[in-house]
């Protein structure tokens, strides 16, 4: 009795925990999309999320590679502008390490830690590794060229 208590207790943690990782919003829908991001000469992907700012950043993209000079904020994330803007829909979201979202229109942030704010999601590092995210996002140690483009 005692040893099948423990494994429904267990089964429960593991199922809520699960749930919990998730970023994703309700109704997000996945392009299938996948840009380069590139920090420090490596590179590495990122799938995107199927709404009008992702559409806008891949007409941006096709004109050529995007860099953006970003810097660490608040312990969380890597942020730098675009220099110009993207449409935005923003909603309340708890962001996770991989996430990438447009803030204000005209920025962009690369997530190393969690927040919760209000974004627009544009899509998720293709890194599972919270400890490989951090690395390869530079996080902490300050300004950080990032440069987008197309696969």
């Amino acid at each position: 009795m005692k040893k099948s208590l423990l494994t429904i207790l267990a089964l429960c943690f593991f199922s809520f925990s699960a749930c919990a990782q998730s970023s994703k919003p309700t109704g997000e829908k996945t392009m299938g999309t996948t840009i380069n991001v590139t920090v420090n000469g490596v590179t590495k992907t990122a799938t995107l999320v199927d709404n009008a700012a992702t559409k806008a950043l891949l007409e941006l993209l096709k004109k050529g590679n995007v860099t953006v000079k970003t810097d660490d904020y608040g312990g969380f994330e890597k942020v730098g502008t675009f220099g110009t803007r993207l449409p935005a829909d923003n909603s309340q979201i708890e962001t996770v390490p991989g996430d990438i979202v447009l803030y204000q229109g005209n920025s962009i942030s690369f997530f190393y830690n969690n927040n919760n704010w209000s974004y627009t999601k544009l899509g998720k590092l293709n890194i599972t590794d919270i400890k490989e995210i951090k690395t390869f996002l530079a996080a902490g140690k300050g300004k950080t060229d990032i440069v987008l483009s197309l696969k």
